[in-house]
């Protein structure tokens, strides 16, 4: 028996309002609505809870899924997370794209941090209307280099983060465009 995980099935969060979120992610990132469940109690928990569970085409099989759960307490977050820790970042094919997107959403009043640039990729971000925050990254043109130079060091990283909960420097060569002038955050 070959014991390997194929792809992510869905990835589920909550939100505050199903058809908000199902129009906002339809209007601001194009993804379609696929399935909608609705049930009065959780079916592996058998608890009654009534809930709209959403899902949107999120691109290349994957799935982005929402409960709205009404007899809950409103949302909130993790008080000791920041809230640049915890996101959904979605891959789009390139800077031209990345960009379009930043104009796109700007233009429809939802604010947009970046460009950054991340040395093998370039991201913006920006929150959704339940408050989570979203990230899309596009790859770097070196991209295929930048990657290949940390994996030569990721576990030398780990290893030194392990020992020491200090950032060690190993794969400081992604940002040395920002230092250069040949690119860098923006």
């Amino acid at each position: 028996m070959d014991l390997n995980v194929e792809r992510i099935h869905h990835v589920a969060y909550r939100c505050k309002d199903a058809r908000q979120t199902v129009e906002w992610y339809k209007n601001m990132l194009n993804m379609d609505f696929v399935l909608a469940i609705a049930e009065d109690r959780v079916p592996s928990t058998k608890e009654p809870d009534p809930y709209m569970h959403i899902f949107l085409d999120a691109g290349g099989g994957n799935v982005l899924a929402f409960f709205e759960l009404p007899t809950k307490a409103p949302m909130g977050r993790d008080p000791h997370t920041p809230e640049w820790v915890q996101h959904i970042a979605f891959r789009v094919k390139d800077r031209q794209t990345l960009l379009a997107y930043r104009d796109h959403l700007q233009a429809q009043g939802v604010q947009v941090l970046g460009p950054t640039d991340h040395g093998a990729f370039h991201s913006i971000y920006f929150f959704d209307p339940n408050g989570h925050r979203l990230e899309l990254a596009c790859p770097d043109p070196d991209e295929a280099a930048m990657l290949a130079r940390m994996d030569q060091v990721k576990w030398k990283m780990l290893e030194d983060w392990d020992r020491t909960r200090r950032a060690p420097h190993h794969a400081d060569f992604l940002h040395a465009r920002e230092f250069t002038g040949q690119g860098g955050a923006q």
